[in-house]
């Protein structure tokens, strides 16, 4: 593969979480002013910072995932079905959380998909630890964002 080929490779896949990051925030438009109304628990954070590292975590997992698919690894293949599962489960939980507002559901939902983010990390770390490191954040967000989505369930059930 040539330089531009690697190039191109590369930014289409950046381009592709940040993509579906887009479309799920142009689907929960109205997410913003749902989070202002909502009651939330004290360690909440402002609804500012909630763009910015997604913006970072989806650049994180394009990078990770352009790093898979250019292994020449024999797991490749169950790589990327993990991965686009966990981008799957991770762009309906805003649909369920802020368009539909079952926090519970939601809830149930983020359990299925730290479990397909660990799995994730798992695979990719058998291939390219790098790859599989740079979905730490990932994770840990991920992480937060479950005790957040609990938090909001109970305050507002």
């Amino acid at each position: 593969m040539e330089k531009r080929e690697k190039i191109e490779s590369f930014l289409i896949a950046v381009m592709i979480p940040l993509f579906i990051g887009f479309l799920a925030g142009a689907l929960t438009s109205d997410a913003q002013q749902i989070y202002k109304t909502m009651e939330k628990p004290s360690f909440s954070p402002p609804a500012v910072v909630f763009p910015i590292v997604w913006t970072i975590l989806y650049i994180l997992m394009g990078v990770s995932y352009y790093i898979i698919i250019e292994s020449e690894s024999e797991r490749k293949e169950k790589a990327v079905k993990i991965y686009f599962t966990q981008l799957l489960l991770n762009f309906f939980w805003s649909i369920i959380f802020f368009n539909v507002q079952n926090y519970l559901a939601a809830f149930i939902w983020i359990l299925f998909l730290i479990a397909a983010v660990i799995a994730m990390i798992v695979v990719f770390f058998h291939i390219k630890k790098l790859a599989a490191y740079l979905q730490v954040p990932y994770l840990i967000w991920i992480l937060f964002a479950s005790v957040l989505n609990l938090a909001v369930y109970r305050l507002n059930r």
